[in-house]
């Protein structure tokens, strides 16, 4: 086996332990600036960008698509395609950036999605993915990943997901984060396809008893730690976690090194806000706005007395011209608890 193979190998490891706890990809959320956020509440979970389509990053400001700090490490950069040629040149560009992982999106069901002939509407189409995801292994020192729904429209979940995974991983995927609803691709919008259709988590453990050797998370209506600890306890290799992890970000990752990872201590929302401020200085330096960081950062306290003043306060004035980090601590100074 060669060095770089070994290398190869330990970081697939790695990202794998990673990956017992994830925030998911979330369109106009997961941008590198919540990711930063979210880092500083855990040093240990692997953390996703939006989905990027391959014709942006092939075609596109790759920069302004890809760039990220060192500091958001564990992370993982999501694609979303068709096409398996243009996939293995987005995969190549992606790692050059240096991304720990790249993940193809099967399971995403937004209209713009469906006329690009990708996302959830792929779970059609297995033997297109396993060429996509064929191509991207060839093209990338880093693992390639699958997020995927149990199905779409009229498809049977239990007939039709374990024809996906079986096609996909004999093209050489090792890890699948399933998501544990159908995608109705007609009738339903996006934001109803996170809610409607049943969830069927028995499924997707069943999964992971049918491929032991599979790494398999779960997604969708996990909103805390206990219910991910359940679901880890159960046998799955990991959770992701969406959009409670983006509302009440330190209720599902401030305990997570030591819950989830038995590593570190717990963090404080708090703290992590001080620790944003070098962060947010450095942006307005650059040019950008205050809003555009403080925007992920509004339910760092919810649930907390002070919560709905320090929301508000940045809410209200964050995308002021000359806001800056005064008013984050101005903010700060509402919430119940803190002192100067």
């Amino acid at each position: 086996m060669s060095d770089g193979n070994i290398i190869g190998n330990q970081n697939f490891s790695l990202i794998s332990k990673a990956a017992r706890l994830s925030v998911a990809p979330m369109m106009d959320w997961t941008d590198r600036h919540c990711r930063y956020f979210h880092r500083l509440l855990s040093k240990e979970a692997l953390l996703y960008t939006e989905m990027v389509t391959s014709p942006a990053v092939v075609h596109g400001k790759r920069d302004q698509l890809l760039a990220f700090s060192d500091a958001e490490h564990p992370v993982a950069v999501q694609l979303g395609g068709s096409d398996p040629k243009e996939l293995s040149e987005a995969t190549r560009i992606s790692a050059e950036y240096g991304y720990d992982e790249v993940n193809l999106n099967c399971g995403c069901p937004s209209d713009r999605v469906q006329s690009g002939a990708f996302g959830a509407v792929l779970m059609k189409s297995p033997d297109l993915v396993a060429e996509c995801v064929a191509e991207m292994i060839a093209a990338s020192p880093v693992e390639i990943t699958v997020k995927c729904r149990i199905g779409v429209d009229e498809q049977v979940p239990h007939e039709v997901l374990p024809d996906f995974i079986e096609n996909v991983s004999a093209a050489g995927v090792r890890r699948f984060t399933i998501h544990a609803r159908k995608a109705w691709l007609q009738g339903l919008s996006p934001k109803e396809n996170r809610d409607i259709p049943p969830l069927d988590y028995p499924l997707v453990h069943q999964i992971k008893q049918t491929w032991p050797d599979l790494h398999i998370s779960i997604n969708g209506g996990i909103a805390t730690l206990d219910e991910a600890e359940k679901h880890l306890a159960e046998g799955l290799d990991g959770v992701m976690i969406g959009r409670a992890a983006y509302h009440n970000p330190a209720d599902v990752l401030c305990e997570a090194d030591r819950r989830i990872y038995g590593t570190g201590e717990d963090t404080d929302a708090a703290q992590a806000v001080r620790d944003m401020l070098p962060y947010i200085e450095s942006h307005l330096s650059q040019g950008g706005r205050l809003h555009q960081i403080t925007r992920h950062m509004l339910g760092a306290f919810a649930g907390r007395p002070g919560a709905r003043a320090w929301r508000r306060k940045l809410s209200e004035e964050a995308n002021r011209d000359g806001a800056g980090t005064e008013l984050v601590l101005a903010a700060l100074s509402e919430v119940t608890g803190f002192t100067e």
